[in-house]
């Protein structure tokens, strides 16, 4: 059996390249739709993705234009866009990161817990999923969304509910994630982080050495590159590997 707990996977950046090509776009479809003259090109949508959460993105947004939202057209905002980002889900538009199918069946295969732990929505959450190919059942034991907690990343809450929720040992479990908030939140949990770095993430290169390992992808059909940590076998994330990071830290 595997020493490895729990693997606690992020969404936006880790699992699939959600932003620009997902979220983004719905956004700006549903600005489109209720009449509202914003349109978030990739440099601005960029620079945004340092506020935490959708409804503080545009709520900030508001406040730098001075077009300040009504709270009916702030929750009218945020069903379409909502709405938007499930049929953008749904056509096939998001792709999953390099490697996230591979290594989510290895781990399943392994017995290993499996839970996403996500700044987003579960209604996000589940429609992606629902494109995930050459499984017959989920390879997720669960989730913890916006939607179950509180406080969101780079509070520790999500993180400290999911080792709740899997009655999984901290030391002996990683968080996979791509951004400086979901590092923070992860190592305040006390778990270790390998991480994905999204190059959306401009304040990620000042806290990336709290990782344990920094690679660029999980590996596919071309190798991953290893920025700090361990060398990686065959240029491959796997549950070795993941097994060695968590090893080492508990030296």
């Amino acid at each position: 059996m595997s020493r490895l707990e729990a693997v606690f996977w992020d969404v936006d950046g880790t699992l699939a390249d959600t932003e620009m090509s997902g979220h983004r776009v719905a956004y700006n479809r549903a600005f489109s739709e209720l009449g509202v003259d914003w349109h978030w090109d990739s440099g601005l949508y960029a620079e945004l993705l340092a506020i935490p959460g959708g409804t503080k993105r545009m709520q900030r947004f508001a406040q730098q234009c001075s077009q300040p939202l009504t709270p009916d057209l702030l929750s009218e905002l945020r069903k379409t866009k909502q709405r938007h980002y499930l049929a953008l889900i749904r056509s096939g538009a998001v792709q999953w990161r390099p490697g996230v199918v591979r290594l989510l069946r290895e781990l399943q295969e392994a017995g290993v817990q499996q839970w996403i732990v996500t700044s987003s929505g579960l209604a996000s959450v589940l429609a992606l999923l629902e494109g995930l190919p050459g499984f017959s059942e989920s390879p997720f034991s669960g989730w913890v969304t916006a939607d179950d907690v509180s406080c969101s990343k780079p509070d520790p809450e999500p993180y400290q509910l999911g080792l709740q929720r899997s009655g999984a040992d901290p030391d002996w479990s990683i968080a996979l994630e791509d951004s400086a908030p979901g590092l923070r939140s992860a190592r305040a949990a006390g778990l270790c982080c390998l991480l994905t770095p999204s190059p959306w993430d401009r304040e990620l290169p000042m806290e990336s050495h709290h990782a344990t390992a920094v690679v660029d992808h999980f590996g596919a059909e071309t190798s991953c590159r290893i920025y700090s940590g361990p060398p990686c076998e065959g240029g491959r994330v796997t549950l070795k590997y993941l097994e060695l990071l968590v090893a080492q830290g508990q030296e």
